[in-house]
Order: C-alpha cells, then sequence, then structure tokens
C-alpha cells in the first residue's frame, strides 16, 4: 500500500501535558496511567492489550530513548453496576525515567493495532514540531486533553516538512516516497548507479516541473528537494532490493553494504540541498562564492558577492553578507558563530520546521538571522514569524 497520508501511518492520536502527579508517577513506576477517561474513544470499552513502541525526545538529540513494551487497557470497576474507571496498565520502561511536568504525552493508535507513546520534552523543537504535524492545539491541551481521529478518506497528502518530522519520530516513510515509474529512466541516465551528487541534483531539476527559480526561489527549492528525494528514495530501493537478491558472500559484505547505504542517505541531502541553493542564485545573477577559507580554517557555505570582496578591507563590510546552509539545526547551528568574521550578522538558511522560540530567541541574542522558505515559516509561531526571512528576501538582500 503507497503511504502518503498521515491517516496512513495513524488511526487516532490523544495528546495531553503531564501533570506533577501524572509525571511523579511514571518515575516510580506507579504503572497506571489514572483519570484518562477520554481515550476510551480511541481503545474501547473492553479490555485490550496492546504491543506499544515507547519514544521520549528532549531538546538533546543524544537523550532520546525508545523501548518496546506492552500496554493494557482495562476497566479498573469491571464488576462495578454502574460505575467505570479505565486505566492503561503499563511495564516498566526506561523512556519513563526522564519525564517531566509539562512535557507532552501522545497516544497513538496505528492501523496494526498497535499503540505508539511519545514523550517530548516541555518547550523543545520536536514538542512544537509534533503539535504542528498532527494540529494539536495548544488551547485544547490546557483544558485537558486533545484527541484526533485521522479518517481514510483525508485527501491531505504529507509534504517535505511532515515527512521530515515522521522521520523524526522513527517512521519510515520510504513507501511514501518511492515511484516506480521512475526506475527505467534512472537506470537509463544512471546504468552504473548511483552518480555524483552534483549530477544527481541535476538530474532532479532537469526532471521537475520547475525547470528554472525565477521569481519563485522558496516554491522551487522545496520542489526540488522533495523531487530529487523522491528520485532518490525510488533508485535506492531499486538497488537495494536488486543486491538483496544476490545475496552476500559473507557478513562483513552485508555490514559494509549496510554502511554504505546509511552514509549515502547522510551526506547527500545536505549536499543536494547546496547544490539546489546554487542554481537559485545562479537563476537570480547573486554573485556568490561557495565553501571558500575565511579565517580560523573556516569555510563558510556562502560568502555575497565573493571571496575576493571579503579578503579585500578597502571593501565595506556592510555589503558583505554570509549564509550557512544546515537543512536541520538542532545544536550545530552555533558553529556559524565563529565563522566569516567580518560579516558580524549571520544568516543562516535551514528547512527545519517549528524550531522552539528559546533556541530562535537565543539564534535572535547572537545576531543570527534565520532564512526560511516561505511554505515552512507557517509551522513557527506569529512572533517568530516577524524575525524570518524567505529565501525572495534574502536575494533581494545580497544582490
Amino acid at each position: 500500500m503507497k503511504k502518503g497520508y498521515l491517516s496512513d501511518y495513524f488511526v487516532s492520536v490523544s495528546a495531553k501535558y503531564l501533570s506533577a502527579v501524572e509525571a511523579d508517577g511514571l518515575r516510580s513506576n506507579q504503572h497506571e496511567f489514572n483519570g484518562i477517561k477520554e481515550f476510551k474513544e480511541m481503545l474501547g470499552s473492553e479490555k485490550k492489550t496492546f504491543d506499544t513502541t515507547f519514544l521520549y525526545l528532549s531538546y538533546n538529540e543524544d537523550k532520546h530513548i525508545s523501548a518496546q513494551g506492552k500496554l493494557t487497557w482495562y476497566d479498573a470497576r469491571e464488576n462495578h453496576p454502574t460505575r467505570s474507571e479505565y486505566r492503561l496498565y503499563y511495564q516498566s520502561v526506561s523512556v519513563f525515567d526522564e519525564v517531566n511536568e509539562g512535557d507532552l504525552l501522545l497516544v497513538c493508535k496505528r492501523e496494526d493495532n498497535t499503540l505508539f507513546v511519545i514523550i517530548s520534552e516541555s518547550g523543545s523543537t520536536i514538542e512544537n514540531q509534533i503539535c504542528w504535524l498532527f494540529n494539536i492545539e495548544n488551547e485544547n491541551l490546557n483544558k485537558g486533553l486533545d484527541f484526533h481521529i485521522y479518517e481514510k478518506n483525508n485527501t491531505t497528502k504529507l509534504n517535505l516538512v511532515s515527512k521530515f518530522i515522521l522521520e523524526e519520530l522513527g517512521i519510515d516513510v520510504t513507501d511514501s516516497l518511492v515511484e516506480e515509474n521512475y526506475i527505467d529512466i534512472l537506470l537509463k541516465e544512471f546504468p552504473e548507479g548511483f552518480p555524483s551528487t552534483k549530477a544527481f541534483s541535476s538530474f532532479a531539476k532537469k526532471t521537475s516541473e520547475i525547470s528554472n527559480s525565477k521569481g519563485k526561489p522558496d516554491e522551487s527549492i522545496l520542489h526540488w528537494m522533495e523531487h530529487e528525494e523522491v528520485l532518490f528514495r525510488t533508485f535506492e530501493k531499486y538497488i537495494i532490493d536488486d543486491q538483496l537478491k544476490k545475496g552476500f558472500k559473507d557478513t562483513e559484505r552485508f555490514i559494509s553494504f549496510s554502511l554504505s547505504v546509511q552514509n549515502r542517505r547522510k551526506s547527500r541531502a545536505g549536499h543536494a540541498f547546496e547544490n539546489h541553493l546554487k542554481q537559485i542564485f545562479l537563476d537570480h545573477k547573486v554573485s556568490f562564492s561557495f565553501n571558500k577559507k575565511t579565517e580560523l580554517k573556516c569555510r563558510p557555505d556562502f560568502i555575497f558577492p565573493g571571496i575576493e570582496e571579503y579578503k579585500d578591507h578597502e571593501f565595506p563590510d556592510n555589503k558583505l553578507f554570509m549564509l550557512a546552509v544546515k537543512k536541520t539545526c538542532k545544536d550545530r547551528w552555533r558553529q556559524i558563530l565563529v565563522e566569516a568574521q567580518r560579516i558580524p550578522k549571520k544568516h543562516l538558511l535551514t528547512l527545519e520546521p517549528s524550531i522552539s522560540s528559546s533556541q530562535t530567541d537565543e539564534m535572535k541574542l547572537q545576531n543570527v538571522e534565520l532564512v526560511i522558505p516561505q511554505e515552512i515559516q507557517t509551522t513557527y509561531s506569529t512572533e517568530q514569524q516577524n524575525d524570518l526571512i524567505s529565501i525572495s528576501e534574502f536575494i533581494s538582500l545580497v544582490k
């Protein structure tokens, strides 16, 4: 089944902020959620035990925890003639050791009748992203619980941003990206397998619906990135399936092949982002230098109007600009603060949605201005959007 809709991954989702009592109970292994009668619409009225994936997500990606376990839904007053008291019983899992008051709890029911329990640290970027993905409203959460059912006839397709967040949750979205009708053209163009990232990005642009980004840079970068991702995942799946059919002579060759797949995925996306941005600047006749050395052996992604002007100390500082490019920010955005020291104001272009206000406030304090494609800006709060600029606005600034 082709997966391209949120309803293909989740049947329903309930969300609530953890109270101090609930957080203390989870940490002390009381083994039950109390006072959650609202879950009845999701889980029904009969006693059931669900295979469950537990996930804790924090500010620090290194502290993310996942575990497998079971949840049992039952009525503690099943034999009472008039009263019901539904509870969720859980086995001890390490995920709950990290929870605190105010963390966001999601109980998600999946199509295969398993549950997915997500706890995200209060105020974190991933909490914002989860709320945006599932359309969870703070107003409803402050009243208690926000509940959503995802109907199968939902016609809203997942976009690049939605798929990014699902993958952050550890959900494989490959099926929603593979387009088998591209296989023949990919094999004809690249009979020896994957080419350089530059060649693959060029091919993606050539086969996309947008041939020139002039006048629409924000739309173009998202379209080209998503189209290249479709081509990449389609070609990758074909190559992996073909190799699996051939088999491996020994374990070492299997491990080597697996690592090459993972490494290619990690490196390609960032390079694709850079390749398409270069093309956008060329389409708009913007002068730039890419990855040239400045001070301290630093190599900013983009210098405007160029490295020669940057090294010419008679060229006015206020006419120099730098742009760092990161598909996702995480904590790595601080790396750019020491780059291009002649340019006090740093610009950072990212595709990451819903970065937390605490992080964007820190960026602003460090004189970093975020450049976000127009469509992704809608995942940020109204207050945050006042401090964002689009790619189109950035081009006007440096041109």
